[in-house]
């Protein structure tokens, strides 16, 4: 059963992976976010075959949670937190947290003929190499992937590193894209539950003209719905991790 979760969060938390994928649309991409269904979908072809999802595909049969641009499947004993813009307040990212690990997720409007995964991973590891970081660029269960050593203080106050997994998937006409943190960032048997969790994502992009790189929007689950997994109780500050590459740490959590 997923659990829900939302805390505010601070405003120091690293900066190194919140990506928004921010960028001007040129002339070519505001035409490619307007062009007609039925054009050439070149990126399709290459998406692994086990998922991530279109919302159009014959994805496995398996109960899922709506949150809008994302449909996720429920894991035993996974927790749920949702990342709320406090400028916006909109939602920007949903995560799931698995014994210690966590895998955030957040989904992109794409160009229809032409992936962004490369650029964009090419754009992280520069980011995280210019704030004292290092990631390598390497081949994953669903392509390539960084594996980044991201800059961090101990309470000492001493300077130390902590992995990150980016893992980024092309769609037709979106991008998806997730960072796993905790003991799955480097220990592979901890990773496979949310690899499964990855794979079996469901991206609905929707028909709306959109730039490339403009986040699709994701709303927080209806818990009145028959089902619906149980709010929990936040747990006391210290029990809590303190690190996230996109925004905080082994959890998403809401900013108010």
């Amino acid at each position: 059963m997923a659990i829900f979760r939302r805390r505010p969060q601070g405003d120091d938390e690293p900066q190194v992976a919140d990506e928004r994928l921010d960028a001007e649309p040129t002339g070519d991409e505001e035409a490619d976010a307007s062009a007609s269904d039925d054009a050439l979908d070149t990126v399709t072809a290459e998406r692994p075959a086990g998922g991530p999802w279109d919302v159009d595909d014959e994805a496995t049969a398996l109960p899922r949670l709506d949150l809008g641009a994302l449909r996720l499947p429920g894991v035993p004993g996974m927790e749920l937190r949702m990342e709320v813009d406090k400028t916006t307040n909109a939602v920007s990212a949903a995560a799931v947290s698995i014994d210690g690990s966590t895998l955030q997720l957040q989904a992109y409007a794409a160009p229809r003929t032409e992936g962004i995964w490369d650029e964009i991973r090419q754009e992280i590891q520069q980011s995280v190499v210019q704030q004292g970081g290092a990631a390598d660029d390497l081949p994953g269960p669903f392509g390539r992937e960084l594996l980044a050593r991201l800059p961090a203080r101990t309470p000492e106050g001493r300077t130390a590193h902590r992995p990150a997994r980016f893992l980024g998937v092309d769609g037709p006409r979106w991008f998806l894209r997730g960072v796993i943190t905790g003991r799955a960032a480097v220990e592979p048997d901890a990773a496979q539950v949310l690899e499964r969790v990855f794979g079996e994502v469901v991206v609905v992009r929707g028909t709306d003209a959109r730039p490339p790189r403009d986040l699709l929007t994701l709303t927080l689950p209806n818990r009145q719905e028959p089902g619906a997994a149980p709010v929990a109780d936040e747990p006391p500050a210290a029990q809590e991790p303190d690190f996230d590459p996109l925004t905080r740490g082994p959890e998403i959590t809401e900013i108010r």
